[in-house]
């Protein structure tokens, strides 16, 4: 109690009212199988979308188990599901790998300097990389001067040049004037051709080579003679201009493209490029040289090419652009070259050690969660190699045809890497289903749903595909639930099942939190194959489960209701048909003229009649798990009269609340009772601390046979 120490005033608050209970949800599902991608281990996420499970589990195409092609039932029901109105669904993907490294795609180089692999096993992992640069401006830049500053290397263009235009008069006079086409450095007031090449054409129209005009360090031009009489003299620069991402630095990675095959040979030895129209390597840091890349990303060339970009002016026609190539972002595609972009990665640099690298920005190990089970593919980046390396190793994984499409393409090179390699396994068994707790890996199958409280609805739509491992799938969910408590598990009879064959199946279970649902569900095919699929019921049902407690509560049987998304039923049940199943506790899914397809039974697979009813079971579990759960605070409280109060007024508000909601039977004393007082307790509970409240319930029963007793009366007179 409160100490008072000094005289004061005290202000306190204390509460007058009782605890109270607030009800659970009963809508939540999960389900248990095996999917195209995803995490197969660890705690379960909730999806609350179709779309938002494609982004981690993957699409509805089919699965590839054991070297054949399967429905992939989990995804199909996951859709059934939300479209029937389930607002909450935690997925446990299950898989059979021979070993926990098997089924992931992958590409790497030779080198293993980069290294993209698939985020989780799967032959969905298959995926295409389409990298596109984010640098696309063109950066070249062309400028015509009379007077090319110190030291400038340009491009010049010079006719009718007379005898005194040359510097080195070792050349006969009868062959001026001449038309000279080189590429010069201003050196004071002359004029060097770099390297000694140019085009030399004389008045005779002799050929001459540039050794014939010059040698040494002898200069071409002299400055004063630039104007004189009529000769006609162009300089022409050209250089890469400093892009809008960031300035240049020496090394920066670039591709020159041409419009068509360009051949500069008269100015630079062996740069006649063949059918190449796309040139890599990389660019100096004042934008003048381009050094074409001679260790294979370029056929044919065989070695490093230095190219000063003025040489371009020699055939403007030709030069398409310069683009730099350092950042970029990745598009993943599923299904090739051509298939959707299911997710993106922007702003990527090829700096190895740049807070944005591939490694960091497709990371092995996400520090978001929702990074990690939303992000295909991650990357790895061998130790201590530089940027250069990073290039080397993706324009060796780029798919070549794709890269340098021809000169008659009409279609731009792409950077497409292809990862290969996934498999989705063998079929996974019973004892995959039921999974294992593993706290340091993650817990897996049912196991990791017992991770989550929420979950009232289980299904393995799956397992119904399964001839050999059914009723031991089943059984595995039917030990979940009973473990769990609070509960139930929609079950799914087989395809094409008999009469005889779904009464034999359902007589090797007797269990009330376990519910039956025959037959299979014709549907729109959602991958868009067929036109019709026949499927697991169990995805539906769970949408008419969730469905029905939102819009009229868990009290309310499920049945009678559609079955949204059904076309009809693989086989058409009638009435006599169901006189046979429904006192087995087999509920039948039936088609009505003028009332479509419906859920035509609310039974469990329990031979105990006090829980023969869906919804009544159902209900229980409900108000057992609320009290439950709101309850928690009496633990440790002193036990007696006072408590015992308190708990009396509690538990008897929130079921006055529920019969209130017209969820219980009789008149508010009649529906429910509540008793916790020492006629519930001996004094060796007290003595052992145990409080003992005894609640009764009057849950209301569907009106599962409603009849009409009508008899002829004789009028009074």
């Amino acid at each position: 109690m409160p100490e008072y120490l000094a005289p004061g005033v005290y202000v306190e608050e204390v509460s007058f009212r009782s605890k109270s209970i607030e009800g659970v949800g009963t809508s939540v599902a999960g389900i248990v199988g095996p999917t195209r991608f995803g995490p197969l281990r660890g705690r379960p996420e909730v999806v609350t979308s179709f779309a938002e499970f494609t982004r981690v589990y993957g699409d509805v195409q089919n699965l590839s188990l054991g070297g054949g092609s399967v429905l992939n039932h989990t995804a199909i029901a996951a859709k059934a599901f939300f479209d029937g109105g389930g607002k909450q669904l935690f997925v446990s993907r299950v898989a059979n790998y021979a070993l926990p490294t098997d089924g992931f795609s992958a590409a790497a180089d030779s080198s293993n300097n980069v290294t993209f692999s698939s985020r989780f096993p799967g032959a969905m992992g298959d995926l295409t990389l389409e990298l596109e640069w984010r640098d696309s401006e063109n950066l070249l830049q062309s400028s015509v001067t009379s007077a090319p500053a110190e030291g400038d290397i340009v491009f010049l263009d010079g006719q009718a040049l007379p005898a005194e235009a040359i510097a080195n008069d070792s050349l006969p006079a009868g062959h001026f004037p001449m038309t000279v086409r080189a590429l010069v450095q201003r050196v004071g007031d002359n004029y060097r051709i770099v390297d000694g090449l140019c085009e030399i054409v004389a008045d005779d129209a002799a050929s001459l080579g540039a050794g014939d005009l010059v040698s040494g360090d002898d200069h071409l031009l002299g400055a004063g003679l630039v104007n004189g009489g009529d000769t006609s003299i162009t300089f022409t620069r050209v250089v890469a201009k400093r892009p809008t991402s960031g300035a240049l630095s020496d090394g920066t990675s670039a591709q020159l493209s041409l419009s068509e095959e360009t051949d500069l040979s008269a100015f630079f030895t062996g740069s006649h490029w063949g059918t190449l129209t796309t040139l890599r390597g990389t660019l100096n840091a004042a934008g003048t040289v381009f050094t074409v890349d001679g260790s294979g990303l370029n056929a044919g060339v065989g070695s490093p090419i230095t190219l000063n970009l003025s040489a371009l002016a020699a055939a403007p026609d030709s030069v398409r652009a310069m683009m730099v190539q350092r950042t970029f972002d990745i598009s993943v595609r599923n299904g090739g070259a051509n298939g959707p972009v299911v997710y993106s990665y922007g702003n990527i640099s090829s700096a190895p050690d740049a807070d944005n690298s591939l490694a960091a920005v497709m990371a092995a190990e996400p520090q978001k969660r929702y990074d990690s089970l939303t992000s295909p593919v991650q990357c790895e980046l061998a130790d201590s190699i530089s940027g250069e390396d990073v290039m080397t190793a993706l324009f060796e994984l780029f798919d070549d045809d794709a890269m340098n499409p021809g000169p008659t393409s009409v279609d731009g090179p792409r950077y497409l890497i292809s990862l290969t390699g996934g498999s989705d396994g063998a079929v996974p068994a019973a004892l995959h289903y039921g999974g294992v707790i593993d706290e340091v890996n993650g817990s897996s199958g049912f196991a990791a749903l017992e991770d989550v409280e929420d979950i009232a609805i289980v299904m393995v739509p799956a397992a119904s595909a399964d001839a050999t491992n059914h009723q031991a799938i089943i059984a595995e969910m039917q030990k979940h639930c009973r473990k769990m408590r609070y509960r139930v598990g929609i079950v799914d009879s087989r395809e094409g099942m008999s009469l005889s064959e779904v009464r034999e199946f359902r007589s090797n279970f007797d269990d009330s939190r376990l519910a039956l649902y025959y037959p299979w569900v014709v549907a729109a095919d959602p991958r868009g194959i067929s036109p019709t699929l026949s499927l697991p019921p169990s995805g539906f049902i769970a949408g008419v489960y969730a469905n029905t407690d939102v819009q009229r509560g868990v009290h309310k049987a499920p049945a009678n209701e559609p079955v949204i998304g059904a076309l009809g039923f693989a086989q058409d049940i009638n009435r006599f048909q169901q006189e046979l199943l429904n006192p087995d506790g087999v509920n039948c899914l039936r088609s009505f003229p003028g009332r479509g397809h419906r859920v035509w039974g609310g039974r469990t697979l329990s031979s105990d009649p006090e829980w023969k009813y869906v919804n009544v079971r159902r209900y229980f579990l409900y108000l057992e798990r609320s009290i439950d759960k709101s309850t928690q605070w009496v633990v440790f409280e002193p036990n007696g009269e006072r408590l015992w109060d308190n708990v009396r007024i509690t538990v008897e508000n929130f079921l006055y609340n529920e019969w209130v909601n017209g969820r219980l039977l009789g008149s508010a004393k009649t529906a429910y009772f509540v008793r916790c007082d020492r006629s519930t307790m001996t004094q060796n509970d007290l003595d052992n601390g145990r409080l003992v409240c005894e609640v009764g319930v009057a849950a209301l029963r569907p009106a599962e046979f409603v009849i009409f007793r009508i008899g002829q009366k004789t009028a009074d007179s």
